[in-house]
């Protein structure tokens, strides 16, 4: 199960009611956070959520929007007497940005841990979640994020007995682990059927649209996607600036077969966004033009 909260909505500056950029997943008992903008203390005190879990913080790329909330955040986190590691991912020259930001933020209690993205598609493996980092088409180096948790097949009660698996096992079976026991190994595909349909989210924001994003949001159960203008008239200024319409993201929708859609990363001047929506759901019906806080719990489905 995955707790999908989108903090903030915002593009380039933030609006009463609308922080800046921030997207906060809470997934078997620790949090990870994709970008940092302007607002994002705020808005997780507004959900009710704490910063303490937060393990991991992901950065698409680094124009001020999406990473100027990190310097109070480390603050935050290091006046709650953190002590454990905090592990920082981005695109090349994570750990100078960063350490740049923390000339007001330079004592921190804990370590912090910088994985910086190297290749146009690289995955990395969390705590029983993978993390997929996917190359955009933006005017400085940026990235998209898929999450997956995969789901093991189910427990065969009938093949565990027949095949003579002492019960104290089953349940680390069950977890994907091997055992061995006087001599006999016990694997998990003795007792799990095939794997089953796991949760998929993925996010990007500040790109026009590319085949990376139709690729790894195929068949995501939420797709969350920029929308920066909704005004049609804004298709020229969408390509100048690298940036995508709601028609467009709708359209990314729509052949990624996704369940669901979000709007968000919206132009300061948009502030009526579901305005546009009639006509962005006749491209992709599952579309939404987010708000601040906006909440999804995904899981498993059977």
């Amino acid at each position: 199960m995955l707790d999908v909260c989108l903090l903030g909505t915002g593009g380039m500056m933030p609006l009463p009611h609308r922080w800046l950029t921030a997207l906060m997943v809470r997934y078997n008992g620790s949090s990870i956070l994709i970008d940092c903008g302007e607002g994002t203390q705020i808005a997780v005190k507004e959900k009710g959520w704490s910063f303490k879990p937060i393990d991991v913080i992901c950065f698409t790329h680094y124009h001020g929007d999406h990473i100027s909330g990190l310097p109070g955040l480390l603050l935050t986190m290091g006046n709650a007497d953190r002590t454990e590691p905090l592990t920082l991912i981005g695109p090349k020259g994570l750990e100078r940005v960063v350490n740049a930001l923390r000339v007001i933020a330079p004592e921190l209690p804990f370590p912090v841990r910088y994985m910086e993205i190297t290749e146009n598609e690289q995955t990395f493996e969390m705590d029983g979640c993978r993390l997929r980092a996917f190359r955009v088409n933006h005017n400085v180096l940026c990235y998209g994020y898929t999450l997956e948790v995969d789901r093991a097949g189910k427990f065969d009660v009938a093949r565990a007995d027949e095949a003579g698996i002492p019960q104290k096992y089953w349940g680390l079976l069950q977890k994907g682990q091997q055992v061995e026991e006087g001599g006999r190994i016990y694997t998990p595909d003795m007792v799990l059927g095939p794997a089953r349909k796991g949760i998929k989210l993925t996010y990007c924001t500040d790109t026009r649209p590319t085949d990376s994003i139709k690729n790894n949001a195929k068949g995501s159960d939420l797709f969350i996607c920029e929308g920066m203008y909704g005004e049609k008239d804004k298709q020229k200024k969408a390509k100048e600036y690298k940036h995508m319409t709601f028609y467009e993201a709708a359209q990314l929708a729509k052949e990624a077969d996704v369940k669901e859609m979000w709007l968000t990363h919206y132009s300061p001047s948009l502030t009526r966004p579901e305005e546009y929506m009639d006509e962005v759901k006749k491209i992709f019906p599952m579309a939404y033009a987010a708000k601040d806080r906006f909440f999804k719990e995904l899981t498993f489905s059977e």
